[in-house]
C-alpha cells in the first residue's frame, strides 16, 4: 500500500502540468469505485457528506468530518484532498489547529475558503482571509508533509457583489500568502475562467464543474485549468437517480426507474474482489 508521502509527492506532480480531474466520492464504496476507473487523484465533498448524514452542506461537526476525511483516505491508495470547508474555526489559531488535526488523516492536500456562514456577512475581510490562509499554510509548513494548500474565494458561492472583480482580488492575496492551488468556485464562462488562470499566475488553478456547462476536459485544459473537481455533483447524481424511483413508487406505483440501476452482481462482485483497506 502506498505510504501518505508517496501520496503527497504523487498529488504534487499532478500539478505540475497538463490537466486532471479530481472526483470527490461520499462514502468509501464510491472512492473505491473511482479509484478503479482509473482517476489519479480524489476529494472529499462537504456537501455529499453531510447529505449522507441528513445534514445540510456546513452542518457536519469537525470531529465527524475528520472521521470521514480519514475513512475516505485509508479506502484508497490514491491522494486525497480534503474538502475542509472554513477550517472549523473563525481565528487564524483555531484554523491552524484543525489544519494540524486534518493533516493527521493522511490527506494529499486540503483546502480553506472564506465564506463566514454567515449571511450579513458572508465573506471575511481580505485582511482575516489573508490571515486565517497564512496560519494553514504555517501549519503545514511545519508539519513537514508538503501537503498542497488550496486557497478558495467563495464571492461566486455567497452571490457577492462584483463576483468576478472581487474573486480576483482575493485570488491574488491568496496566492502571494502561500497558497498552492487556487480556486474560485462558481466561474462558468471562458472568459471567467480564463481571467482567473491568468489572476492565479504562476500557481495552478482547480475549476468546478458541478453540472454540464458545455466544456469539456479538453476545453478546460486549453484555458490553462490544471485541475477539474465535481463537488456534490456525483453524489446528487446517485441521490437523483435514487429519488426519481423513489417518487415514482411512491407516487405511481410503478419500477420503470429501477432499470437503470446498476446490477447487484456488478457492485457485489467488485467489492467482493476488492482486497480490504483501512
Amino acid at each position: 500500500m502506498s505510504t501518505w508521502n508517496e501520496r503527497r509527492a504523487a498529488f504534487r506532480r499532478l500539478h505540475e502540468a497538463g490537466c486532471f480531474v479530481i472526483p470527490n466520492p461520499w462514502d468509501a464504496g464510491s472512492a473505491r469505485i473511482l479509484e478503479s476507473l482509473g482517476f489519479s487523484a480524489l476529494a472529499t465533498t462537504s456537501g455529499g457528506a453531510a447529505f449522507s448524514q441528513a445534514r445540510p452542506d456546513g452542518g457536519v461537526a469537525a470531529d465527524v468530518m475528520l472521521a470521514h476525511i480519514a475513512a475516505l483516505t485509508a479506502s484508497v491508495e490514491l491522494p486525497m484532498n480534503a474538502d475542509f470547508e472554513d477550517g472549523y474555526a473563525s481565528d487564524a489559531a483555531g484554523v491552524a489547529a484543525n489544519v494540524r488535526r486534518c493533516l493527521e488523516t493522511g490527506v494529499a492536500g486540503l483546502s480553506i475558503e472564506d465564506a463566514t456562514g454567515d449571511p450579513n456577512q458572508p465573506l471575511y475581510t481580505l485582511d482575516t482571509a489573508v490571515d486565517r490562509l497564512r496560519a494553514a499554510r504555517h501549519a503545514i509548513d511545519e508539519s513537514g508533509t508538503g501537503v498542497l494548500l488550496t486557497g478558495r474565494a467563495e464571492c461566486f458561492l455567497v452571490r457577492a457583489a462584483k463576483p468576478l472583480e472581487e474573486s480576483l482580488r482575493r485570488l491574488r492575496a491568496y496566492r502571494d500568502a502561500g497558497a498552492d492551488v487556487l480556486y474560485a468556485p462558481g466561474v462558468r464562462t471562458r472568459d471567467e475562467i480564463a481571467a482567473v488562470v491568468e489572476a492565479a499566475h504562476p500557481k495552478p488553478v482547480n475549476v468546478l464543474i458541478s453540472a454540464n456547462t458545455g466544456l469539456s476536459v479538453a476545453d478546460l485544459a486549453s484555458l490553462g485549468v490544471r485541475r477539474v473537481s465535481l463537488g456534490s455533483a456525483l453524489a446528487r447524481c446517485a441521490w437523483g437517480g435514487f429519488l426519481r424511483a423513489a417518487r415514482e413508487i411512491a407516487t405511481r406505483g410503478a419500477f420503470t426507474e429501477l432499470d437503470g440501476a446498476e446490477p447487484f452482481p456488478a457492485l457485489n462482485g467488485f467489492f467482493a474482489g476488492a482486497p480490504p483497506r483501512g
